[in-house]
């Protein structure tokens, strides 16, 4: 991509109160840069992950820590209006817990002190076809699940040394496999959720005789950790749970794991609390950064439209890390500085004082 024509553009996202389009940014700037440019950075060559951590590698040099943490979760930008295609498509949502239309993505964050930079990104394309077996009809499928690609990029994001000791994720990404890479494969330590009827062992005599129970059913005291064993781990982890409260006011109950069995109840609820920034980063991404505003059609534009949001996001969170004011603060400032503006333009377009025109009050 063209690096100065991707700094004007994110710029536009982020300076945009509404809708985006190579004609208003064209405009925007005076046609010094023609519609036709803008045109031709979203349909260039669709860009990927490689090229994101170029483009994010420099920043990420600049904060990287051993105390760095890697979150990963994935999000769905609905789309309801826009044409299907393969990624533009219908995912479950399980927040919603029922199919939307839209783009899901899954994202590597990476999280230290009071930064976080998104170091890799997978756009989820359904470009096969398989037969739902309760309606019997033909659905988009993807190639690879997301759990297979969180283990394509862990290691990606280890080999590419980034310096972190622990990756943190929800149940959707608890599978064995998916420990077994980090722990043993990339020397790695997690914290992650275990859906409450996983069954689990308290003693490795229990996992070889066959004694698993579900994990909602253990007697183990709030604020207490306990070592236990999972079916298809040679390890042990570290079990402990935490009562969390909802947005809608209910409650429940998250049973955390990590491989890390030195852990204390409070570092280790601690840790798993930072995977909220992967929360703040979906809805920044979504309301400060006009992911959601694109007109784009086609897959190619469309990714590169989200390759440049990514890069708004992160110019807001250097600006955030500079000034010392959240995304929302900095969008409400841009916000202002336009309403000041378009005030001004007005009363210079107005010839005659509303005082004089006899409707004062």
């Amino acid at each position: 991509m063209n690096k100065a024509l991707l700094d004007l553009y994110a710029d536009y996202l982020l300076s945009s109160l509404g809708r985006v389009t190579a004609t208003g940014l064209s405009e925007l700037v005076g046609g010094t840069v023609s519609h036709d440019q803008i045109t031709r950075l979203l349909a260039s060559e669709k860009q990927t992950t490689v090229g994101w951590w170029q483009l994010v590698k420099p920043l990420v040099r600049k904060v990287e820590q051993t105390s760095g943490v890697l979150i990963f979760d994935d999000s769905i930008e609905e789309k309801p209006y826009t044409d299907e295609n393969e990624i533009v498509c219908w995912h479950y949502d399980h927040s919603q817990q029922r199919m939307v239309k839209g783009i899901n993505f899954l994202t590597a964050l990476y999280h230290v002190n009071e930064t976080s930079l998104p170091v890799a990104f997978q756009l989820i394309a359904k470009t096969e076809q398989a037969i739902d077996k309760k309606s019997g009809k033909a659905r988009r499928k993807s190639a690879q699940t997301k759990n297979e690609y969180f283990r394509q990029m862990v290691a990606v994001c280890v080999q590419n040394q980034i310096e972190f000791t622990y990756v943190l994720a929800d149940s959707w990404y608890s599978s064995a496999d998916n420990m077994k890479q980090v722990k043993q494969e990339l020397h790695k330590d997690f914290v992650m959720v275990l859906k409450s009827n996983r069954n689990v062992a308290l003693s490795h005599a229990d996992k070889l005789a066959g004694r698993f129970q579900a994990v909602d059913t253990l007697d183990l005291p709030e604020a207490m950790t306990q070592t236990i064993y999972l079916e298809q781990l040679d390890f042990p982890v570290l079990l402990t749970r935490q009562r969390f409260t909802n947005e809608a006011g209910s409650s429940g109950m998250l049973y955390l794991v990590s491989s890390d069995t030195t852990l204390d109840y409070l570092r280790l609820t601690t840790l798993y609390q930072k995977r909220w920034k992967v929360e703040e980063y979906h809805r920044s991404l979504k309301q400060n950064a006009a992911l959601a505003l694109s007109p784009t059609r086609t897959v190619t534009t469309q990714t590169n439209h989200f390759f440049a949001a990514l890069y708004a996001f992160v110019k807001l969170e250097m600006l955030k890390s500079a000034t010392k004011l959240n995304h929302y603060a900095l969008k409400t400032k841009l916000y202002l500085a336009a309403l000041h503006s378009a005030f001004d333009t007005l009363h210079s377009l107005q010839p005659i004082s509303v005082a004089h025109t006899g409707f004062a009050a």
